[in-house]
């Protein structure tokens, strides 16, 4: 299991500063910049965020905390999505991102289901 959370906490590390990087690239205007800013704050949320996960000392926080994971990844999700339908940065410079990020939201939002389902 430790394995695993410090793949993830790579995963999530590493998706946060791929979107920095490609962020970099995009054109200067108000729309871009809206769109980019929101991006990474949510990228950069996913992986801070899921390190309190890991620091989990119960249950209940485990959940509250892996809900708000899989909130801001599906809003990554969102925004990757929306350079994409404004034509902010072309399919091949956004699709990889877009795929580790739905990749993610599915590993957490399994993650958060198992946790309910276990709770009761």
């Amino acid at each position: 299991m430790e394995y695993l959370s410090e793949k993830l906490k790579q995963r999530t590390k590493e998706l946060a500063l791929r979107i920095i990087r490609t962020l970099r690239a995009l054109p200067k205007s108000d729309e871009a910049r809206v769109i980019g800013r929101q991006l990474l704050r949510s990228a950069t949320s996913v992986a801070a965020n899921y390190r309190a996960v890991c620091r989990s000392r119960s249950r209940a926080e485990f959940i509250s905390k892996i809900g708000t994971v899989v909130e801001e990844t599906d809003e990554t999700v969102f925004w990757l999505e929306m350079l994409l339908d404004t034509e902010q940065l072309r399919t091949d410079e956004v699709q990889s991102l877009l795929v580790e990020a739905n990749e993610l939201l599915a590993i957490f939002a399994a993650s958060l289901r198992t946790a309910k389902a276990n709770k009761k």
